[in-house]
């Protein structure tokens, strides 16, 4: 691509029309390009395109059968031009990089973007930039997230169904993980990311989950052993959940999928009050005197505690919730995050909006319990303070719709960003469902095709020339293309994802001496090795008396 500058303004960006001999078809939008100013080279992306003429007849006349005369009328009376938007100043005497506040002079010249001018803006590969893909029509180029940034803040990846969600969820989960800048807790739907999931190539049956990528870095919990075993998987720890680690908050959260009414709410409420941490078990036990009972000690009304009673034993048909756990999640999930591993907890059969939106809500709920006391402890200078955990959830709008949001411990953690290390990876394929306080929080958002007008302008809201952005957005493909904007990189950037390969799996687990990580079993642990915390590695043992402390100290155990 080569032009000059014709006209444009900083809030409307630049006009280019492109020289005799450019082939218009061959220029996409969101393609890179710089212009070359007197004194900086402003980095750009083409975010529009069009056909002039001098004279408006000209569109009309017919065109001569003389080749020749054609391509003079075309470079004359009818010129070729996109639309470009300068994203990123580099002052060329100090290389020094600037947000846009100028525009380039009149004639300048505009150049295609070439690998060293991405490199100056978005790093080159290594422990904390991570290649996620390649500029469009760039193929050989390499274009980085910075993880440090991006674990900073929230996140969220968004898309229509059938763009890839699954996948670039995966990319950047590898990514993280081979960083070791975080701990990674998933909460796996749709058992994809564990083990193995499915491959967004048809012609490949199954894509390697991050426990055969990485092996003892990387823990399987489920919520369904048959499942599990079903699929050719030895799971690491299976969860129960017990009866008195249910709260009133979090069955308001799942209301509807309970079927309750504002009452029944009310209720659930009270019922706690009264009967404390058991509350759930000894009201699903009661008969109709307890009931009858319970309401006139308390002015409850005996017909909505019978009600509420019949829609709660739902929750008695959920295998995972026990009277009496033989072991404790939390503390497992924390055992495993201290030892420096990652946590993927699979629902298998049990992934009913009702029962992921239970679990997430109540382990989340804990965990960030216990991360709030070890920061608070880490200011009193009494311990280290804590390695970041990202937290990534699907259906992503069910936890942060603007009615949940500011009730669920998930929009808590969106709006305290770092404050206790604790910070989410949001999936979603409904963006505009999601409350747009916490839109404005999330920090990264990598964004693949949507079609819906609110879907659009709620991922583009509060961003940087959002109305150029919005033709580069509608133009992406269905599948490997997607846009990433905000913290973790310097401007906007329209990207060819990375293939989720053998050439990918043997790069991401090349360690920084170019070795390769440790092969896995068929079970899912490290070949000759246990992935239990403490096995063959004691001095990472994370279990301890500061731990049972603090344990104690939270859950009185």
């Amino acid at each position: 691509m080569k032009g000059t500058i014709l006209r444009g303004s900083l809030s409307g960006g630049l006009e280019v029309r492109l020289d005799i001999g450019e082939n218009i078809e061959e220029i996409k939008v969101g393609t890179f390009c710089v212009v070359e100013g007197r004194t900086h080279d402003f980095f750009s992306m083409v975010v529009d395109e069009d056909i002039e003429a001098a004279n408006p007849r000209a569109f009309y006349e017919n065109l001569s059968d003389n080749p020749l005369l054609n391509e003079i009328i075309r470079g004359t009376g009818i010129i070729d031009k996109v639309k470009i938007q300068p994203m990123i100043a580099i002052n060329r005497e100090e290389s020094r990089i600037q947000p846009v506040k100028s525009i380039p002079s009149y004639l300048s010249v505009v150049r295609e973007a070439q690998e060293e001018d991405v490199f100056k803006i978005f790093g080159r590969p290594d422990r904390t930039h991570f290649y996620v893909g390649t500029p469009l029509d760039m193929d050989h180029i390499p274009v980085c997230i910075d993880l440090k940034r991006f674990i900073e803040r929230s996140n969220g990846i968004f898309g229509k169904s059938g763009t890839g969600k699954t996948f670039y969820t995966r990319l950047m989960l590898c990514g993280m993980i081979k960083s070791g800048l975080c701990n990674i807790l998933v909460f796996d739907m749709h058992s994809e990311y564990g083990w193995e999931g499915e491959d967004e190539d048809e012609t490949r049956k199954k894509a390697k989950g991050l426990k055969q990528l990485f092996g003892s870095k990387v823990a399987i919990f489920t919520l369904d052993p048959e499942s599990s075993r079903n699929r050719g998987v030895h799971p690491d720890f299976v969860v129960e959940i017990p009866y008195r680690s249910i709260e009133a908050e979090d069955i308001a959260m799942v209301w509807e999928e309970l079927n309750l009414n504002p009452t029944a709410l009310e209720v659930i409420y009270v019922l706690q009050k009264h009967l404390g941490q058991d509350w759930l078990h000894t009201f699903l036990n009661m008969d109709a005197f307890a009931i009858k009972d319970f309401a006139d000690n308390t002015g409850s009304h005996e017909g909505a505690l019978q009600a509420l009673q019949r829609k709660l034993f739902k929750l008695q048909r959920l295998p995972f919730i026990k009277e009496n756990p033989a072991d404790d999640a939390v503390e497992r999930i924390m055992q495993y995050l201290d030892s420096g591993m990652n946590v993927v907890l699979e629902f298998g059969h049990q992934r009913s909006m009702l029962a992921y939106m239970l679990v997430a809500n109540i382990l989340t709920r804990r965990i960030h319990e216990l991360y709030v006391k070890r920061s608070e402890k880490a200011l009193g200078g009494t311990r280290e303070n804590n390695i970041p955990l990202v937290i990534v959830i699907e259906e992503a709008h069910k936890f942060l719709s603007p009615d949940m949001s500011r009730q669920t411990i998930f929009g808590m953690i969106a709006r305290e960003m770092r404050k206790y290390n604790v910070t989410l990876l949001v999936v979603d394929q409904r963006p505009s469902g999601i409350d747009p306080e916490v839109h404005s929080q999330l920090g990264t958002k990598i964004v693949a095709l949507l079609t819906e007008e609110k879907d659009i302008e709620s991922v583009l809201s509060g961003v940087n020339n959002a109305r150029m952005l919005r033709n580069v957005l509608a133009s992406l493909d269905t599948k490997q293309q997607a846009i990433i904007l905000g913290h973790a990189v310097p401007m906007p950037v329209v990207i060819r994802t990375r293939t989720y390969d053998e050439t990918f799996y043997r790069d991401i687990t090349r360690d920084d001496g170019g070795n390769r990580s440790r092969p896995t079993s068929a079970m899912g642990h490290s070949a000759g090795s246990s992935s239990l915390p403490g096995a063959d590695q004691q001095e990472e043992e994370p279990s301890g008396k500061e731990f049972e402390d603090l344990m104690k100290e939270l859950y009185g155990k």
